[in-house]
C-alpha cells in the first residue's frame, strides 16, 4: 500500500479538504506574528527587549484568554464564536501598527498586542472536525492528527520565512498586515464549512479538562516538551549569530520544522493495530450501550507509546548538543536539528490524541486548546532559560535546556504511565459521539 493511500482516503470525505485549505490559511500566520512585531518594533524604537517584551506579554495573555476562547467554541460552535473572536484580535493587530507606525507610548504597544490574544486556536478546531467525522475508526483518526502536526511544522516553518521577507523587503508593517489578512480571510473560509462542524454543547455537566484523570500529567508533558522548542530557537539564534550568520538561523531551524512535518506525514501513514481508547467502533454502537466502555489496556498502551515517544525525542536532542559541543560548524547543527526533528510530530501526534481521549465530554476545544497553552508557557520558559545559559556561559551550553527538558517531560509521561495502571479496568467513554497550534 502507498504511503499516501491513508490520505488520499481521508480527503476523500465530503467536505475535508474545503475546510483543510481554509484552516491552512489561517494557520500560516500563526509562524508569521511574533516575528513580525519584533521587526517592526525593533526597527522603529531600536530596542530588541522592548520588542521580546511585547511579544512576551502577548504570549501570556494568549494563556490566559485561549483555554475561554476554547470553551465558548465548544458550548455555542466553531463559526459563531471563532470569527468574532478573530474580528478583536485584529483591532489589536491593527492597533499595534498604529501605534507603532505613530509613536505612541511604549505601554500601548503591550495593550494593543495582548488584544490579539482571543485569535481562536485554528489547529484544534480543524482536529475537532476531524474527531467528529472520524469517530469510531482509529487508523483514520490517527492518519488525520499526524496530518495536522505535519501542517502546523509546515506553517511554523514557512510563517517567519514569510514574515522576515515582507518586512524587510516590503515594509516593517507588512509581515502584520499579510498575516492579519490571511487569519481573517482562512477564518472565514474555515467556518463556512457549515456540514463538518461539530455540533455545539450549551450545556455540559462535564469537569474541567485541567482535573480529568490523566490530564495533569499530560500537561505537564507539554510544558517541558514546550521549553525545548523555545530553548532550542534562542540557542541556534545565538550560535548563528557567535559564527557570523545570523541570517541562516531561520533556514536551520526550519530544517529541523522539515524533518519533523516529514516524520508526522510518515507517522500517520502507519497502521495502528489498536482500538481507538474513548472512542465506540461501529460494532461497539450496534451492540448497544452494554459495550460503550474501554478497555484501560488500550488507555495504557497509548500512555507509553506516548511516553516511548518522547524518549526518543530526548535521545535524539542530544545530537544537537554534540554537533556544537565536538565540530562548532553551523552546517553540522542543521543537519543534527534536520535529524532531530524527526522525533518532534510522532511526540505531539500521540500526545494529542491522549488529550483528545482524556478530555471530558463536550469540552474538547478547551482540552487541546489547554495543551497548546501548556506549550506556549513552556516556550516563554525554555527562551528565557536558553537565554539565561547563553549570557551566562554560551550558545553551545544553551542546548543542553533542550535536553534537559526533554528528559524532564520524559521522567513526567514515564511516571504517569506507569501509575495510570492502578486505575480501575475500564471507564465510561470520556468524549462520546461528539467532538475534538
Amino acid at each position: 500500500m502507498s504511503p499516501l493511500t491513508p490520505y488520499r482516503r481521508l480527503f476523500a470525505l465530503p467536505g475535508t479538504r474545503a475546510f483543510t485549505l481554509g484552516n491552512l490559511v489561517a494557520r500560516l500566520p500563526m509562524g508569521m506574528f511574533s516575528v513580525s512585531a519584533v521587526i517592526m518594533i525593533a526597527g522603529a524604537r531600536g530596542s530588541y527587549a522592548l520588542a521580546g517584551a511585547v511579544t512576551a506579554t502577548g504570549l501570556a495573555a494568549t494563556a490566559v484568554v485561549a483555554p475561554w476562547t476554547a470553551r465558548l467554541v465548544d458550548r455555542h460552535g466553531q463559526a459563531r464564536v471563532a470569527v468574532p473572536a478573530t474580528a478583536f484580535a485584529l483591532l489589536g493587530g491593527a492597533g499595534l501598527v498604529a501605534c507603532v507606525r505613530f509613536g505612541a507610548p511604549d505601554w500601548t504597544l503591550f495593550a494593543a498586542y495582548a488584544a490579539t490574544a482571543t485569535t481562536p486556536n485554528t489547529g484544534g478546531m480543524s482536529r475537532a472536525r476531524w474527531a467528529h467525522l472520524l469517530e469510531g475508526d482509529a487508523a483514520a483518526l490517527h492518519t488525520a492528527n499526524s496530518f495536522e502536526q505535519a501542517a502546523d511544522e509546515l506553517c511554523f516553518m514557512l510563517g517567519p520565512v514569510l514574515a522576515a521577507f515582507l518586512c524587510g523587503t516590503v515594509a516593517p508593517e507588512a509581515g502584520m498586515l499579510v498575516g492579519s489578512a490571511l487569519l481573517l480571510t482562512g477564518v472565514l473560509l474555515f467556518t463556512a464549512q457549515r456540514s463538518t462542524q461539530p455540533p455545539p454543547r450549551p450545556v455540559t455537566t462535564s469537569g474541567s479538562p485541567v482535573l480529568a484523570p490523566g490530564m495533569p500529567p499530560l500537561l505537564l508533558s507539554f510544558l517541558a516538551t514546550g521549553a525545548v522548542f523555545g530553548a532550542m530557537e534562542v540557542a541556534t539564534i545565538a550560535f548563528a549569530d557567535e559564527r557570523g550568520h545570523r541570517s541562516a538561523a531561520g533556514v536551520v531551524l526550519a530544517l529541523q520544522a522539515a524533518g519533523s512535518c516529514v516524520a508526522g506525514l510518515l507517522f500517520g501513514a502507519l497502521r495502528r493495530g489498536a482500538p481507538s481508547p474513548g472512542r465506540t467502533t461501529p460494532a461497539d454502537r450496534a451492540a448497544g450501550p452494554a459495550r460503550n466502555v474501554e478497555p484501560f489496556d488500550a488507555e495504557a498502551l497509548a500512555a507509553r507509546r506516548y511516553a516511548v515517544c518522547v524518549g526518543a525525542m530526548a535521545v535524539l536532542l542530544t545530537l544537537p548538543l554534540l554537533a556544537v559541543r565536538l565540530t562548532g560548524s553551523l552546517t553540522v547543527l542543521a543537519g543534527a536539528l534536520l535529524v532531530a526533528g524527526m522525533a518532534t510530530a510522532p511526540t505531539m501526534v500521540t500526545g494529542m490524541t491522549l488529550v483528545q481521549r482524556r478530555t471530558p465530554e463536550g469540552r474538547l476545544n478547551e482540552g487541546m486548546t489547554l495543551a497548546v497553552t501548556g506549550l506556549l508557557g513552556g516556550i516563554a520558559g525554555g527562551s528565557a532559560a536558553g537565554g539565561w545559559m547563553v549570557e551566562r556561559w554560551s550558545p553551545a551550553a544553551g542546548y543542553t535546556v533542550p535536553v534537559v527538558a526533554a528528559t524532564t517531560a520524559l521522567v513526567i509521561a514515564a511516571l504517569a504511565a506507569r501509575t495510570g495502571t492502578a486505575r480501575r479496568p475500564e471507564r465510561r467513554l470520556a468524549l462520546g459521539p461528539v467532538n475534538t497550534p
